[in-house]
């Protein structure tokens, strides 16, 4: 089979199928390293619940469920994840199995003037997996510190504690005698009366052991960002054990990470069951669980509840990062994909509505221990997870085993989602360079050094004010552009009705209605829902701030260089490609080249081993070419501009 194109536009164009014996299939396969494929569909499975399955679900979803509304959050909750999340992640996972490449080697080839997609989704997943390993250095350093009779953060110990430090356990034996506990001391109240210091010791500042000992001991934290400090040797010890983590768990690739998530993915329930049974057993848990459940219907009236419903989906199924698509793409063709999406999405709705059973059983327990309304116990973020949560299991019996189950879980909870952003980056690397397929290992060894390095800035007195700054920067706005640009290029630039085709080759035909309901859904509704969301963000923004400290002007503009930096690099590449794939030509003429899919794309379409299909498409060439494709296998099309296709025979046949 051959074809001959010259250089005066005009080419004799064929297409067949040629019959290949099974060695000669073999032999083209082995000139390349070959890519990998999950062991199992469970792998697979797995690994998409544990990414989208994350810390989030755990302290997010719940104190947002109780601002806004209790149980009337869910209705706003489940129209956004039919609007946006689902969609986004069926259509990421569909491309990614399609092609079986990671973000960047797939819109290179899907459409070349936006290339930056993808490398705007890797920047992602990079800057998001350097300070997403230091929380679970977090986690190592309490799991250690859990080892212990009676956990460390139980009472306010003068090492890292200070005069507003409150220790509940020498306050009731304090109040036992009559006095009145203040400032780590027993006082008498005529002693008090005397002085006339009862009123200011019934009101001083009181602090949990649980927030000195995170904030003093555990953070070291400095006065502000502009405060580095110094490395704490404990912290940067925990972080290179949580990247050695991630190392041995993915330095196999796929097929051993894939092994390791049939744990990590669901010892996590095994443990938020267990904590649910404990939970509802403790004094003053129904008025917690109550609290949580009882819906306001006023609140749907806010645009407020609908902007964070539409956030946390968001944020949960994590689309746009590259995750999903580096993960599918490891999957064999014809696995169901859309089955896939539609479970997932479903679990990491219930996940989250269980896990709010789970804390706010133990927080009605703890706010009915301290006396205070449920409303003034509940925080959110790292506030949750190592403050308020240590605060619980220091007040159960039998506090470390509590304990290490506890961030034994967030540990496995973190694992998953880190492997998922390290397997983006690290397989944008492979794609860009097939012959290293064969020195992964040493792939995911150098990408782990270099993370560990860039995220010892967290380790500072510092880290937490960077690691906030981050969090709110890094994967928020520019990771809601790159979703809506990622609807239109696949629903308008590429088409609804040829995508949804594309799907049909991997899990066979579907109804009309079907076609119908997703060519709205990706050209319509989805994209809209994103531009309200980013809308939104945009309206409802408010500088930097952890605690009562306000980010000063410079480290907000450093916030948006992170931010923006990722949309830059979609135009910059997006200039390059429309000046080097179409030098020539009217304007129109040169988009249309720079947004047609290159002749490579849909490698994988074809079902047998034993077939190829050669479609050539009309191109403007300079020099005449007759090409030997005897050899091409049928699940692989040649990249001609790509060296490692070494073998095959073709001869240049000069035209001028």
């Amino acid at each position: 089979h051959s074809f001959t194109l010259q250089n005066d536009d005009q080419f004799s164009r064929t297409s067949s199928k040629v019959p290949l014996s099974p060695e000669d299939a073999r032999a083209f396969d082995d000139d390349l390293p070959q890519r990998e494929n999950w062991g199992g569909r469970f792998d697979f499975l797995l690994s998409l619940l544990g990414y989208s399955v994350g810390l989030g679900n755990v302290w997010r979803f719940p104190y947002l469920c109780y601002n806004n509304g209790g149980g009337a959050f869910l209705i706003p909750f489940v129209i956004m994840l039919i609007l946006a999340g689902f969609p986004l992640m069926f259509m990421e996972l569909a491309i990614g199995q399609y092609a079986s490449l990671g973000p960047v080697a797939i819109y290179d080839k899907f459409c070349p003037l936006f290339r930056g997609l993808g490398c705007g989704m890797v920047m992602v997943s990079s800057v998001v997996m350097l300070y997403y390993n230091m929380i679970i250095a977090w986690t190592i350093f309490y799991m250690s510190a859990s080892w212990a009779w009676n956990v460390p953060w139980g009472n306010c110990e003068p090492e890292w504690s200070t005069s507003a430090c409150y220790s509940y356990e020498k306050a009731d034996e304090c109040a036992e005698t009559g006095g009145i506990y203040w400032k780590n001391d027993c006082f008498n109240v005529s002693t008090l009366e005397e002085s006339n210091l009862t009123e200011m010791a019934q009101k001083s500042e009181r602090k949990p052991p649980a927030e000195e000992y995170f904030i003093n001991h555990v953070l070291g934290l400095s006065s502000g960002i502009d405060e580095t400090g110094h490395i704490k040797w404990q912290l940067a010890l925990c972080l290179l054990l949580a990247w050695f983590i991630v190392f041995l768990c993915l330095s196999k690739g796929v097929k051993s990470s894939g092994k390791v998530v049939y744990f990590t993915a669901l010892f996590p329930y095994v443990v938020l069951i267990i904590l649910f049974f404990r939970g509802v057993t403790l004094p003053g848990a129904a008025n917690g669980i109550l609290f949580y459940l009882t819906p306001d219907w006023s609140r749907l009236l806010s645009a407020q509840v609908w902007g964070d419903a539409a956030l946390q989906i968001f944020f949960a199924l994590s689309p746009a990062w590259g995750g999903l698509i580096t993960l599918a793409s490891y999957n064999k063709f014809n696995n169901n994909c859309y089955q896939d999406a539609l479970i997932v999405a479903v679990s990491n709705v219930v996940t989250s509505f269980f896990a709010g059973f789970v804390i706010f059983s133990v927080i009605g327990y703890l706010a009915n221990e301290l006396r205070v309304e449920v409303g003034k116990v509940v925080d959110q973020g790292a506030g949750l997870a190592f403050i308020v949560y240590p605060e619980i299991v220091a007040r159960l019996p039998v506090s470390s085993l509590w304990s290490c189950l506890f961030f034994i879980m967030l540990l496995t909870l973190g694992l998953d989602s880190q492997f998922a952003l390290m397997e983006t980056v690290t397989t944008a690397i492979l794609d860009r360079f097939p012959l290293l397929r064969d020195w992964k290992t040493w792939i995911v060894l150098f990408t782990s050094f270099f993370g560990y390095f860039g995220g010892l800035i967290f380790t500072t007195n510092a880290g937490m004010y960077w690691l906030q700054l981050m969090d709110k920067y890094a994967a928020n706005w520019s990771v809601l552009f790159i979703a809506i640009s990622e609807c239109i290029v696949v629903a308008w630039v590429y088409g609804a009705e040829r995508f949804l085709q594309n799907i049909e080759e991997m899990i066979g035909v579907q109804s009309r209605r079907w076609h119908i309901f997703w060519t709205v859904m990706w050209k319509f509704l989805t994209p809209a829902t994103l531009l309200f969301i980013l809308i939104f963000n945009l309206v409802e923004y408010t500088p930097a701030t952890l605690g009562n400290y306000k980010y000063p002007a410079w480290a907000n503009a450093v916030g948006w260089v992170f931010a923006v930096t990722p949309v830059v690099v979609i135009f910059v590449i997006a200039v390059h490609k429309f000046k080097t794939l179409a030098p020539q030509g009217t304007l129109i003429e040169r988009l249309r080249i720079c947004l047609k899919p290159r002749p490579e794309w849909g490698v994988r379409a074809s079902k047998s081993p034993a077939e190829t299909q050669i479609a050539v498409e009309e191109s403007v060439v300079d020099v005449g070419i007759t090409i030997d494709c005897n050899r091409l296998r049928g699940h692989r099309r040649p990249s001609f501009d790509n060296p490692t296709y070494t073998d095959l025979n073709y001869t240049h046949e000069t035209a001028i």
